[in-house]
């Protein structure tokens, strides 16, 4: 049953991010809000949903191991698997603003994580804790990231933006109530199946967190990213990485810590540290071996990377 849970729970998240988003969308276009605004607000919202309503319905069912570890491991997932396979798929071409700007911002995301959460060895707690100060102070980043995304679209406005399919009034309203609906009864359903299994296998809710949870809330990303490369657009990727890495710590992390203070439990320095390490290792990959390029070689070097970070959990079980 907690499979099924689990499954059950997933297809409804999934489900909902997509319903929300095109209804969402669609409302948004009728009272011709721009569709480069609707893309930066709207849809960056859609893709991310599925861990924001994990990790929020976690963080209120006090299951803070699980909120923290679908956020870290899933922004391994997406760099070292997402990435990783994309660049098998077809060798990613990254521009020199993603390079010199974005990336970066991802590694300061990872430092600001380690920072708020060594509270024991920065002397500032007895436990190492997310707290309400840190998802404010997330929060505040996430504002300045969004205010500096809003600044570099006005200088590509001249750049194709994605087709919004059209919806009638009342059929967008079902789609956004709907999709609401799916994802928070489908983040229970989740969350419940997560923790039970958890629980069945002795393992902690960190590791499930950080792996079967992870994997299943980047299901979005991924799907993006390999029709992106199919459709000879990989470099799409990088974007949807980064744009969701930013999203998943600032946001997502920060509106948990705000909701209810998150222990860390399981959930170690090592985690935190690979996070950092993988950030880095995808800003040395586009700088140095063929230049602002993920090779081939590149991205089976990140998978690998992936496989021994999942084994070393499973180890440490």
């Amino acid at each position: 049953m907690s499979i099924l849970f689990l499954l059950v729970g997933l297809g409804l998240i999934l489900s909902g991010a997509n319903f929300l988003t095109d209804g969402a969308a669609a409302l948004a276009k009728r009272f011709n809000i721009s569709s480069l605004v609707i893309g930066l607000t709207i849809v960056a919202f859609g893709t991310s949903a599925p861990e924001l309503t994990v990790s929020i319905v976690s963080a209120i069912n006090g299951s803070a191991e699980l909120s923290i570890g679908n956020v870290v491991g899933s922004n391994i997932f997406n760099i070292l698997m997402i990435v990783g396979v994309t660049a098998v798929v077809a060798p990613i071409t990254i521009t020199k603003g993603t390079l010199t700007k974005e990336i970066p911002l991802a590694i300061l995301s990872c430092v600001v994580v380690l920072i708020c959460a060594n509270d024991v060895f920065l002397e500032t707690g007895a436990e190492n804790i997310l707290n309400r100060a840190d998802g404010l102070l997330m929060l505040c980043f996430f504002a300045i990231f969004l205010g500096y995304t809003f600044a570099i679209a006005h200088d590509n406005t001249g750049e194709e933006q994605a087709e919004i399919r059209p919806l009638s009034t009342w059929r967008c309203l079902l789609y956004i109530v709907g999709g609401l609906v799916a994802l928070i009864f489908g983040g229970r359903l989740f969350v419940d199946g997560s923790s039970e299994i958890a629980r069945s296998l002795g393992v902690g809710e960190s590791v499930i967190g950080l792996t079967l949870v992870a994997m299943g809330t980047s299901l979005p990303e991924l799907a993006t990213s390999v029709v992106a490369a199919l459709k000879k657009n990989p470099e799409i990727a990088i974007g949807n990485v980064i744009g969701s890495n930013l999203f998943n710590v600032f946001f997502v992390l920060g509106m948990s810590a705000t909701i209810t203070p998150l222990p860390l439990g399981g959930i170690t320095n090592v985690d935190l540290f690979y996070l950092l390490a993988v950030s880095l290792l995808l800003f040395f990959a586009g700088r140095y071996y063929k230049v602002r390029t993920i090779t081939r070689v590149e991205g089976v070097f990140m998978i690998f990377a992936y496989v021994v970070y999942t084994g070393y959990l499973i180890y440490m079980l």
